[in-house]
């Protein structure tokens, strides 16, 4: 049996202009402003004038630990949105919006897939409605009036070899990860080393997805500590008056974006840090507003429960005062054969003794998210290949461990296959068993809050920092950031650094390689093993694929 390609499905979709898509929420026309017929930004004064409404009931979608066998987070995502409002729910989706890196990288297009879709795919995966443009503007706005700071006269006293901010673009490009700049003479200032990062771990991303407002951005890129004296004493973005500027360019950007899906269904996409690499949420802003005009939330974490989740929980939750009701742990049959011991190439073959073999994985994520003390169900995304016995081995694994496996085949049926699904959620909500806690204090030392993740997330024995490091960290307590919380940024293909440790490895250290201090955003970025905060293509990477056809167009991106 042949099947369509995602593509195909999202042409052949009927869209609805989104000012229908709006009436469904509420949202009157002028409040909308339209990008083409099929997506427009929701005005801040429609926010504010919707505060005052009661919550809905927000769901994370979350993950296993990545395989190249893929797991399907966005696609659930969607499948469960549209179910819910299939089975008489008034529910929103709320998910990321796509780097321009990895969709030419490794990975594609980032909109879900198969009927269970956010349309218009192309422009989602591509230019959208230009706010990575706006967040990319706005911080070399910042470094650009950083170095001419320096350059006129250095006001600030800024000791050169100590500036801490790095530029961004969006496009994976080693190159740049370590340069040289202001080379050339007199005229360019002063040489020194620099670097560049991917836009989504800006701490500019960072802030647009945890402020509430104009006001709040605003203060927070002010509190951005962009480089330090000689008496080490720390320089913000407030000091090189770049703050007002920039939230003039990011305007536009902190509006949520409106969307639908393959079934005319509404959907915020907005905002877009990775989660291995950053805090892996959509804003706050997309999600407190859709809380305020739908019963029913769902939205997703980057990548596996581990880090995604982690933050969702520890940073996103705790900063927004939100408290979700319910988790969704997204794991396919494939994945788990390949965490078994399978390879890509075998997984049609049906192995249920590699599907027991890989579900630890699975087991400890779900441990995991009910430390949090929300309850877990675990959504096994249906692939033809899988066999009764296979998903049978999985559910029953997850029956072990105390939640419920359901089979959603939403890829293949839409909403309609993901009713299941759609009702057990429903009857995990409306038991009112959630009792959200993060799983630090904020008043924890900051090295203790990684050793508290380490341990009782990655299950890891120990956490490896030297004395420069746990000296760095030590400083900024006493400076009165000590009750920020923390970003880890590791490889998301495994509970430990190394990205070939599949399962649910013990035994285990974290190094930590660098800690960098995001004082606007508000929380410490600790850079463990090898990952890199701007990433390479691979040895062919997806751009070499993707044309225009004879009718104009794209192919090639999903």
């Amino acid at each position: 049996m042949s099947y369509k390609s995602d593509i195909e499905i999202a042409r052949e979709a009927t869209k609805k202009p989104i000012q229908q898509i709006g009436d469904k929420l509420g949202i009157p026309s002028e409040h909308l402003l339209p990008y083409g017929h099929d997506k427009a930004k929701v005005s801040q004064d429609y926010i504010n004038s919707v505060q005052s409404n009661d919550d809905g009931k927000l769901i994370l979608v979350t993950a296993i630990n990545p395989t190249p066998a893929g797991e399907g987070k966005t696609t659930t995502t969607v499948g469960l949105g549209d179910g819910l409002n299939r089975i008489g729910k008034k529910a929103m989706v709320c998910i990321r919006e796509a780097s321009l890196g990895p969709n030419f990288g490794m990975k594609g297009g980032a909109a879900g897939g198969g009927y269970a879709q956010i349309i218009p795919m192309e422009d989602m995966n591509l230019h959208f409605t230009g706010d990575f443009h706006a967040i990319t503007s706005a911080h070399a706005l910042l470094s650009a009036m950083l170095d001419n700071h320096i350059y006129w006269g250095n006001e600030q006293e800024i000791d050169v070899r100590r500036v801490q901010w790095r530029r961004v673009v969006d496009m994976n490009d080693r190159a740049l990860r370590q340069i040289n700049i202001s080379l050339g003479g007199v005229a360019n200032g002063y040489p020194r080393e620099g670097g560049f990062d991917i836009t989504v771990a800006s701490e500019v991303m960072a802030i647009l997805c945890l402020a509430k407002n104009l006001k709040d951005l605003e203060k927070r890129l002010g509190g951005m500590i962009v480089a330090y004296r000689r008496d080490r004493s720390p320089v913000f973005c407030r000091d090189i008056k770049s703050e007002g500027a920039m939230t003039v360019l990011l305007k536009d950007a902190m509006q949520p974006n409106l969307v639908q899906t393959l079934e005319n269904n509404p959907a915020f996409v907005h905002g877009g840090p990775f989660a291995n690499i950053a805090h892996g949420c959509n804003s706050v802003i997309a999600t407190t507003t859709a809380l305020k005009i739908s019963d029913y939330v769902v939205t997703e974490a980057g990548f596996g429960a581990d880090l995604g989740a982690e933050k969702f929980m520890n940073i996103k939750c705790r900063k927004a005062g939100l408290v979700p009701s319910a988790v969704v742990l997204v794991a396919t049959i494939r994945a788990m054969k390949m965490n078994g011991g399978v390879a890509k190439a075998d997984l049609g073959a049906e192995s249920v003794d590699a599907v027991k073999a890989g579900c630890p994985n699975l087991g400890r994520h779900i441990e995991n998210l009910k430390s949090f003390g929300v309850p877990v169900v675990v959504a096994i995304n249906h692939f033809v290949t899988d066999t009764d016995a296979e998903v049978e081995a999985c559910k029953a694994y997850v029956s072990e461990h105390g939640a419920e496996a359901i089979v959603s085949q939403h890829w293949e049926h839409g909403s309609a296959g993901a009713e299941n699904l759609a009702r057990k959620v429903v009857e995990m909500v409306e038991a009112g068993h959630a009792n959200f806690a993060p799983i630090y204090p904020d008043n924890m030392p900051l090295f203790q809050k990684i050793e508290t993740i380490a341990k009782r997330i990655y299950r890891a024995d120990e956490v490896l920092a030297d004395k420069k490091i746990r000296d760095q960290l030590k400083l900024w307590e006493e400076q009165g950031y000590g009750d920020l919380p923390i970003c880890i940024a590791k490889t998301q293909y495994s509970f430990s650094t190394d990205p070939k440790l599949r399962g649910a490895p013990i035994g285990h250290s974290i190094p930590v390689r660098e800690v960098r201090l995001s004082a606007g955003a508000g929380f410490v970025v600790v850079v463990c093993g090898e990952i890199m905060t701007m990433p390479g293509l691979p040895s062919k990477p997806a751009a070499e694929n993707i044309h225009l056809n004879d009718d104009g167009q794209i192919e090639g991106l999903f």
